[in-house]
């Protein structure tokens, strides 16, 4: 075996163990510490983001000394040691910062450390596999050791806290709503009276355009009820906030924090079935499938009252959006009803 060849084998087997013992640590984060073990004490968050500083400038030196000149073989085993040192202190942070988290913060903060662990294991597997290589094959190591920096700096964008973690799960929702009303809000109907020749390039045979007045009707009443899905969202968010300035040591109870996953539950149900408002309301309208996704949103709406007897503190805006809106679905549901009978009328005719 050359010399170089047995310096590669070396580094190899070293990376083997480290990340095997890496990836045996990371498992920890399957769980929520809160859920495993709750007499620990919770990391702040602040502290984990200071061991991801830690690790970018273990992914610095790593960047500089396996991209430079060929180094002593026992200058790069240290540098990796130290490099999986930080790792393994970072990953116990991290649980550490779970403790108190519900599912959604937690899938946040786990995200973000998979990020940091990834590009980690990337730049030091291709450092081993450019070991014997000239220094111009070693230049994507740089570049990796760039990622490595970037999922440490995301961190500061991961939620610290679980009312920030559902804030932002909600604001999702509401951004793929306000898509589907866009979509909806362009319907029109079909054009009467006018023939081929009489065609400017308009545009107005276009998928969606060519609904009957009926159709139209119910369009725009589902159109209606997708609005105010969107703000009754926006006043969750509004709520959900107000929460995090109020947070008490009640607020910060198992009970409430498991709430405030049923508040997004529901969001995102609402937000599904506003989805399938959009996508029935084409011809020919889906009316079954759209009464059903009525009586799930009432579901939705009536859970999402439950919770705010738990949670506490709904103003008279927040009420009020869900009232507009289950009135809006209402609406619908007569509209909707009254088609299927005119259309059992025509069939019976």
């Amino acid at each position: 075996m050359s010399t170089k060849g047995g310096r590669k084998a070396r580094l190899s087997l070293a990376l083997d163990s480290h990340t095997r013992s890496i990836k045996e640590m990371f498992q920890i984060l399957e769980k929520s510490a809160a859920r495993s073990d709750s007499s620990l004490k919770k990391v702040e968050w602040s502290q984990v983001m200071k061991l991801g500083d830690e690790v970018s400038k273990q992914a610095t030196a790593a960047g500089i000394l396996w991209s430079g000149e060929v180094p002593n073989i026992k200058q790069l085993e240290e540098n990796m040691e130290a490099y999986f040192n930080v790792l393994h202190g970072f990953l116990l942070h991290c649980h550490g910062s779970t403790v108190g988290a519900g599912i959604t913060l937690h899938t946040s903060i786990r995200a973000s450390a998979k990020q940091v662990v990834d590009t980690s294991l990337a730049l030091l597997k291709e450092a081993v596999n450019c070991e014997s290589s000239n220094s111009s094959k070693r230049s994507s190591i740089p570049q990796l050791s760039g990622c490595v920096w970037e999922a440490c700096a995301s961190l500061k964008k991961t939620p610290s806290d679980n009312y920030t973690a559902i804030g932002r799960a909600i604001t999702h929702v509401a951004v793929s709503v306000k898509d589907v009303l866009r979509e909806m809000n362009e319907l029109k109907p079909a054009v009467s009276n006018s023939s081929p020749d009489e065609d400017d390039g308009s545009g107005d045979d276009e998928f969606g355009n060519d609904l009957s007045p009926e159709e139209m009707i119910v369009a725009q009443l589902a159109t209606k009820s997708v609005s105010c899905v969107l703000l009754a969202l926006k006043e969750v968010i509004r709520y959900v906030s107000n929460l995090l300035k109020l947070k008490n040591e009640k607020n910060e109870s198992l009970e409430h924090v498991d709430s405030l996953e049923r508040l997004l539950s529901c969001c995102k149900e609402m937000g599904t079935q506003a989805n399938e408002f959009g996508a029935s309301v084409y011809p020919p309208q889906e009316i079954s499938l759209m009464k059903a996704s009525i009586e799930k949103m009432y579901t939705a709406i009536d859970e999402m009252q439950k919770v705010f007897d738990i949670t506490g503190s709904p103003d008279e805006g927040l009420l009020a959006s869900f009232k507009e809106l289950e009135s809006s679905v209402k609406k619908l549901e007569s509209c909707l009803g009254d088609s299927v009978n005119c259309e059992m009328e025509r069939l019976a005719l």
